[in-house]
């Protein structure tokens, strides 16, 4: 398993055209194939690999992470162009969590959903812009500056 993992894993430098052909090509399937798996136009993989597309939304990066059997973040790093250490979520509990404090350590459990104290489904993303959550050093999103806490009521 491990060996699969690091063959999907982006290599340093690989553009998105290049790495989602290679997982493609992996997976022995057709442009066509994924396209109707991750619920895209075949022009539009098409354009994708031969780089002719600069932008992707949240809803083509999730089909294609489906459809090439990768965690959406692989592709996420690759398309930004950071590394994947960087990519990687910080997920919170939006009811205890306080800001400006580090998450708790039972909230960065890989298989952690939900808070083990009030029970709260865990967060990774802005609930306004859905943009991954990377720091919990401050308190508002960077891309959009909504609250990551929610508001009392």
């Amino acid at each position: 398993m491990q060996a699969l993992e690091t063959e999907q894993a982006p290599k340093p430098g690989e553009s998105i055209a290049e790495y989602v052909r290679r997982l493609r090509d992996g997976l022995g399937l057709t442009q066509k194939q994924v396209a109707l798996k991750a619920d895209l136009h075949v022009q539009s993989l098409g354009k994708l690999e031969r780089g002719k597309t600069t932008k992707l939304n949240r809803k083509t990066i999730n089909g294609l992470a489906y459809a090439l059997q990768v965690p959406g973040e692989y592709l996420e790093s690759v398309y930004k162009g950071s590394s994947l250490e960087v990519a990687h979520a910080v997920k919170f509990c939006p009811k205890c969590w306080v800001p400006g404090t580090p998450p708790d350590a039972l909230w960065t459990n890989v298989r952690a959903k939900f808070c083990f104290e009030c029970g709260e489904r865990l967060r990774n993303r802005c609930d306004s812009c859905n943009e991954l959550i990377t720091s919990l050093k401050h308190r508002f999103c960077p891309f959009c500056g909504q609250a990551y806490k929610l508001k009392k009521t």
